[in-house]
């Protein structure tokens, strides 16, 4: 259930508190992120639940995989903001919180005394996210959903065959990287509230987690004036970067550079071609491509892809066979990668996938399954009308209130 060693200390977040108003996708890969490096959780939900709950098939038991995915380390209140004795539990819990995350419609938590000007009037040291489709100016208006900010950010005119349809990605890449950069700008509040005392809005879009995650595509428009449109599966700038024939399956060759290109074309047993001045450098075989692709196809043909991996890579050229997720989680077990942890015990245990990061001193730690809904909000409701000195402690053999940070609502 951990990274750590028997015995290894606590996460570098614990004792942080974070009030989760958030849902889906996008906050809710936030606040696990953080769970898992030992912050106390506690997921607010309306009183149906998280959409994700009922976003199935596919289920494990009666409960969707997408919701068990983004919401292990969490403990669960369903609160009705409509109701003032609710919403004053939830004003309770952002008064005690270091970071409250949401993803309302902007200005929809004003009318409950949740916006982020009431807040930091009763929590100066609240860092305070705000997780939108398209900001919180001219684009409030406009619902933020991933399908959508992948089609208006031009992703969806990158992705597919050059002479087809536009395609969104297989996952919803802004949701998970908006996620990303929440968890970046709340960390970098926080590394400021340690030197002033003093909290801050943290405003993230998907418009432009998209914009400057389409990287080299964004910097073709804006410095280059260059508007780029899909080319399949090859790169604009880069050859051999794309999936290649092999005698059975297709594999991706991604010798990106010179050197990379030199001891491709060894392995190949073409050596000649990687001095030809057609494809001596990248800007040559970029240009060059479908002189060079054959040259490369010919060979590739004489052996299958995943034998083409074993003796490239042993090489050091970079390539990989096409698989499906299940090759994906089988290659990162071979690579001793470990990439399922069980969360949860018994009944309750669920195989998730670990926490992408490997700390030496103070790894992810698995300490909560994904909660039912309102599991946890006898005792939050407890908490939240007792003193304030006081937190939840997320760990499930410690009783509630007990081992938690004293500052809280001492600002």
């Amino acid at each position: 259930m951990d990274d750590s060693p028997a015995g290894a200390g606590p996460g570098p977040l614990s004792g942080l508190l974070v009030a989760d108003f958030s849902r889906v996708l996008a906050g809710p890969y936030a606040t696990m992120l953080l769970a898992d490096l030992g912050a106390e959780v506690v997921k607010v939900e309306g009183p149906q639940g998280d959409e994700t709950r009922t976003w199935m098939p596919p289920v494990r038991g009666e409960t969707s995989t997408y919701y068990l995915g983004v919401n292990r380390g969490k403990r669960s209140i369903a609160l009705d903001l409509r109701d003032e004795a609710d919403a004053a539990l939830g004003r309770e819990l952002a008064a005690r919180a270091d970071v409250l995350i949401e993803n309302f419609k902007p200005g929809g938590l004003a009318k409950y005394g949740l916006d982020y000007a009431t807040v930091h009037a009763l929590n100066p040291g609240l860092v305070y996210a705000s997780i939108t489709g398209f900001g919180s100016g001219a684009g409030s208006h406009v619902p933020g959903y991933d399908l959508m900010v992948q089609a208006i950010s031009g992703l969806m005119s990158l992705t597919g065959d050059p002479d087809g349809p536009p395609y969104r990605a297989g996952i919803s890449v802004f949701d998970v990287m908006a996620g990303n950069h929440a968890v970046i700008g709340i960390l970098a509040a926080l590394r400021h509230r340690d030197a002033t005392g003093a909290g801050q809005l943290v405003e993230v879009n998907l418009l432009s987690s998209a914009l400057t995650g389409l990287v080299n595509h964004s910097s073709a428009y804006a410095a280059g004036g260059v508007v780029p449109y899909r080319m399949g599966n090859a790169h604009p700038s880069v050859f051999p970067y794309e999936p290649l024939p092999t005698a059975d399956d297709d594999l991706i060759v991604a010798a990106a550079n010179d050197g990379q290109f030199r001891k491709l074309c060894d392995v190949l047993g073409i050596p000649d071609v990687a001095v030809d001045p057609r494809f001596a450098h990248n800007a040559d075989r970029t240009k060059n491509r479908e002189e060079l692709r054959p040259l490369l196809t010919e060979r590739l043909a004489t052996r299958g892809a995943v034998d083409w991996f074993e003796a490239l890579t042993a090489e050091g050229v970079p390539c990989g066979p096409i698989q499906t997720i299940d090759g994906g989680f089988a290659m990162a077990e071979r690579f001793g990668l470990d990439p399922v942890v069980e969360v949860g015990e018994g009944d309750r245990a669920v195989p998730t996938t670990r926490h992408p990061l490997r700390l030496s001193a103070t790894p992810a730690a698995y300490r909560l399954p994904p909660p039912e809904l309102d599991e946890h909000g006898e005792e939050l409701r407890a908490w939240l009308t007792g003193p304030r000195d006081t937190g939840p402690d997320t760990r499930p053999d410690s009783r509630p209130g007990v081992g938690s940070d004293s500052r809280r609502g001492s600002r």
